[in-house]
């Protein structure tokens, strides 16, 4: 009778274990009062969340490598209110002056698609690409930021990995 009670408790401490263990990780998500949603891979970690306007998520994509303890690769997802174009326009327009300002910001070779910025610029001695999407839904400015470094030790695997992770929300969202 004590195994059964036993084992019982047992189960019921590696249930909420692993309840617990998996509200770290991101799967859906939904921002500016469910107008704006999309999905994340299970091993992307939920690393900060702002309220209010504006709203941001940010999710650590775990790079294995060496360069992952030093370089934080990450998506960054910020929604805004914005009543009309020109609003979304200066969301846009405030967040590419951001970035130029960024030490070593160079603008990649590579035409971006529309609503969107490809670049490079350094953190803490380390280049970082950086790809932006932005876009104006539902009274919103959205904008997705992608960056990891420039060149991870954990290999071309893993960056193409991270880009179909970024290139998947944007589908997502537009």
């Amino acid at each position: 009778m004590s195994f059964l009670r036993s084992g019982t408790t047992l189960a019921m401490v590696m249930a909420t274990t692993l309840l617990l263990a998996g509200r770290v990780h991101a799967t859906d998500v939904s921002m500016a009062d469910g107008s704006v949603s999309f999905s994340t891979p299970d091993s992307w970690l939920d690393i900060m969340e702002t309220q209010g306007d504006p709203e941001t998520r940010v999710f650590q994509v775990p790079d294995p490598s060496p360069t992952g303890k030093t370089s934080l690769a990450r998506i960054t997802v910020t929604v805004a209110q914005a009543g009309d174009i020109s609003s979304f326009n200066q969301f846009r327009s405030d967040a590419t002056a951001k970035a130029m300002a960024l030490p070593g910001y160079k603008i990649s070779a590579v035409p971006p698609q529309p609503n969107s910025n490809l670049y490079t610029a350094q953190e803490s001695g380390t280049q970082f690409s950086y790809v932006e999407h932005y876009w104006f839904k539902n009274g919103h400015a959205i904008q997705l930021r992608c960056v990891r470094p420039a060149h991870s030790l954990a290999g071309a695997g893993w960056e193409a990995e991270f880009d179909k992770g970024c290139n998947a929300i944007a589908a997502h969202l537009k």
